[in-house]
């Protein structure tokens, strides 16, 4: 399965229980890329649609890029009436934009699947020259792996249970060369923090909406699913458990 087919059946979890980003991340984008009502960004990897909404509501047009015809159908769903607003089937690696088309550039919760240098030629073809510091921002929303009960249970579980975790999960990239392969340089890193509290159906949906979450008749999804429910009402306060979050930003000028 090629990576803009594993959310095929994962799109309506997503839509419902994947974290959007809290405003001063989006302000620290907006002041890190230069941005202004009226500006062009290239959001690739849109997804359902989560970043480009913010970016739309603080008045910057957003080409949104998705290979998953699935996902893309969702983000125009909720996004396609308003003013500012494109979905275009394309990857990191062939946007389908136009030359020098967008200001800037930004892939929340999405760089992790690009292919650094192809994804680097292709955003030095579609940004428009320009004196701007810096002109692409790589987002996530990065789990906490430690700090509670419920937090190492579930990195845990995942490293036991989950199909490709260890060689898909987004830390990888950090740890790796790849941010500078794409931007041709080390960026400059920005954090901040984000929380979702969620019941026993939230934390089924948000395990679900993850593409190394073994779907329904993959022989270890009943298994995964009875640890995860011992995993809550083992470590469950009021009912809830919490995913907390590092949102990590990096930004610089592609070069």
């Amino acid at each position: 399965m090629s990576s803009a087919d594993r959310f095929d059946d994962r799109v309506a979890d997503y839509v419902k229980h994947r974290p959007s980003y809290p405003a001063d991340a989006i302000d620290f984008v907006l002041r890190a890329l230069e941005l202004a009502p009226g500006d062009v960004i290239a959001d690739v990897g849109a997804g359902t649609g989560i970043s480009s909404a913010l970016f739309l509501d603080r008045g910057v047009r957003v080409c949104a890029v998705e290979p998953n015809a699935p996902m893309r159908s969702a983000a125009e769903a909720m996004l396609g009436g308003r003013d500012g607003f494109s979905a275009h089937a394309g990857t990191a690696e062939a946007t389908t934009l136009r030359d020098a088309s967008v200001d800037a550039i930004v892939a929340a919760q999405a760089f992790h699947w690009f292919d650094p240098p192809r994804a680097h030629d292709e955003a030095l073809r579609i940004l428009r020259p320009s004196s701007r510091a810096a002109n692409a921002a790589l987002l996530w929303n990065a789990r906490r792996e430690h700090g509670t009960s419920f937090l190492e249970g579930y990195e845990q579980l995942l490293l036991a249970r989950a199909t490709d975790y260890a060689k898909v999960r987004h830390q990888n990239v950090a740890a790796s060369d790849a941010l500078a392969r794409f931007f041709g340089g080390p960026p400059t890193k920005w954090s901040t923090t984000n929380v979702q509290r969620f019941d026993w159906e939230g934390l089924r949906g948000r395990a679900a909406s993850s593409s190394y979450v073994p779907s329904a008749g993959h022989p270890a999804h009943e298994d995964f699913y009875r640890a995860l429910r011992a995993l809550f009402d083992r470590t469950s306060e009021d009912g809830t458990v919490a995913f907390e979050y590092e949102v990590d930003v990096y930004s610089a000028r592609v070069r």
